[in-house]
């Protein structure tokens, strides 16, 4: 289907992950962590930007086309700080100007399901910004409308889009999906996915 962008957030430094190996690149399931996400977003049949450093381009380029990574430098290149959430935003909508919507998912985040995807981007058809939620709490992929180009654009910093969430009227998509909620941030997070999500073990509820 054709649809918003889906940008996938792969630029961060996953500094809480005490490995040598990026988060990202950690085997989960078939794939990495990265894979897996990508894999769900390719299954949802929606357009995708992916924004990653150099590293992490080569391992989204096992998924995706070239052309579909945005690649941004990492510290110790041309920048001394990380430029944070908003930069790697404003970096995925940037490369995609036309897209009638854009829909902000972590890379660190590969339990949400394709299904979940396609319903924030049908409820984009109708509300300005609009999130997953699984049981009242708010998670991710959040989607905004084409109107908010200019503003997307040009957000930095590590907050990302909470100031337009908060500023712009917000709808949650309730959905069957506990993934939304679940993201890799330590070694503990992810051998627990792992374990939770073993052929053996019930499906993951945070």
């Amino acid at each position: 289907m054709s649809g918003p962008v889906v940008v996938v957030l792969a630029a961060g430094r996953g500094s809480r992950f005490q490995s040598p190996e990026h988060k990202l690149v950690q085997p989960f399931g078939a794939s990495s962590v990265l894979g897996t996400t990508l894999g769900k977003v390719l299954a949802s049949q929606l357009p995708m930007v992916v924004v990653a450093t150099a590293a992490m381009s080569e391992v989204a380029g096992r998924s995706v086309a070239t052309r579909d990574v945005v690649v941004v430098p990492e510290v110790g290149q041309t920048r001394t700080l990380p430029l944070g959430m908003g930069y790697s935003i404003a970096c995925g909508v940037g490369a995609r100007p036309d897209a009638t919507g854009w829909l902000v998912l972590p890379g660190d985040m590969p339990m949400v399901k394709p299904e979940t995807l396609q319903a924030v981007a049908r409820a984009l058809e109708d509300h300005t910004i609009a999130y997953a939620q699984y049981r009242g709490r708010r998670g991710h992929p959040v989607g905004f409308a084409a109107e908010l180009f200019s503003e997307l654009a040009t957000l930095s910093g590590d907050d990302g889009a909470r100031r337009l969430i908060a500023r712009y009227p917000a709808h949650g998509v309730e959905v069957d999906d506990p993934g939304v909620l679940i993201d890799i941030d330590t070694e503990a997070d992810l051998a627990s996915l792992r374990a939770s999500t073993s052929p053996a073990a019930p499906q993951p509820h945070p």
